[in-house]
């Protein structure tokens, strides 16, 4: 199907008004690129990075605002409408700016399917290879581990530094018959992998309830569900058993608060692999490891990224 990008270079204050007239012509949605965006401060619920690229918003005092109309005989009448009744603001003494109105046609394939040539088969250790679900790979030798994930609302691909990092430390730490706890799951990718290198029980904990369903769907998909328990919970919280490792990887503000408690529900001589860490941060989660009785047996650097590896003494 056709679609017509109406993209109308405005201001701030008429970003309400114009939103809702692409509403009465027949638009499902609008997109808002507001400069205003870069300077925001936002609620972080789950342990989110936000990190916006200023060159992907308009230059300080233009909004523009986009709609999606459908390719009909009507369309030209349809923006010239949307155009007279944006033009008619002015008359309540609202500023429309600079009113610059483009028109660009979009095919709805290219939304749904562009973004997957981007996205294939990596290889991220010795062992371990991320695969999208709707590539076909075959294992280039008789050890190499298969994950295969579908990003769904944007978990992501699995090649991040961090979650690179963390698989590596599994790889290097899990143990056949290991209990694992993975503490912010996201797409399950990390209890994925303890679940493939021989854990015999892993619980996949995440707050999120998208998350939680993201990982529910990519544990039956690589089969190892009988493994893996995915649960919406807050951080460690309810979790009374011990574990050989815990693994999180999420912020360095939510390592802070919550190595005490890693330090409970790990066993004694067990680990604590943890990352998601931004450099500049890497000392205080560092110290806090150790406050807690670890030992950091290992510190990893890949591009700004931080993993920590510490043992339980």
């Amino acid at each position: 199907m056709k679609w017509s990008e109406i993209s109308i270079q405005t201001t701030n204050e008429a970003v309400e008004p114009i939103s809702n007239i692409l509403h009465e012509a027949g638009a499902s949605g609008v997109v808002i690129e507001d400069p205003l965006e870069l300077t925001r401060e936002r609620e972080d619920q789950f342990g989110e990075i936000y990190e916006l690229n200023p060159q992907d918003y308009p230059e300080e005092g233009i909004v523009i605002v986009k709609a999606y109309l459908s390719v009909n005989s009507f369309l030209a009448e349809t923006v010239e409408g949307i155009q007279e009744s944006i033009r008619n603001l002015a008359s309540y003494g609202i500023d429309i700016g600079r009113n610059e109105v483009q028109l660009t046609e979009v095919f709805e394939e290219d939304w749904a399917t562009a973004w997957k040539q981007y996205y294939n088969p990596v290889k991220i250790s010795e062992k371990f290879t991320i695969v999208p679900t709707w590539e076909r790979y075959e294992p280039v030798s008789t050890d190499e581990l298969i994950i295969e994930l579908d990003p769904g609302m944007a978990f992501g691909t699995g090649t991040h530094p961090t979650t690179v990092m963390c698989l590596q430390a599994l790889e290097r730490y899990v143990q056949p018959g290991d209990y694992v706890v993975d503490v912010g799951t996201g797409s399950g990718v990390l209890s994925i992998g303890a679940a493939l290198l021989g854990a015999k029980r892993v619980t996949a904990l995440d707050l999120d309830e998208v998350a939680v369903e993201s990982a529910k769907e990519n544990v039956q998909l690589n089969k190892v569900a009988e493994t893996v328990t995915v649960l919406k919970n807050d951080l460690l919280a309810g979790i009374d058993e011990q574990a050989d490792v815990v693994v999180a990887n999420i912020l360095a503000e939510v390592i802070l608060s919550f190595t005490g408690d890693v330090a409970k529900k790990v066993k004694p001589g067990g680990y604590f692999i943890s990352s998601g860490i931004i450099g500049q941060k890497k000392d205080l989660v560092k110290e806090a490891v150790e406050a807690a009785g670890f030992v950091v047996e290992e510190t990893v650097l890949m591009e700004d990224w931080v993993a920590i590896i510490a043992k339980k003494q």
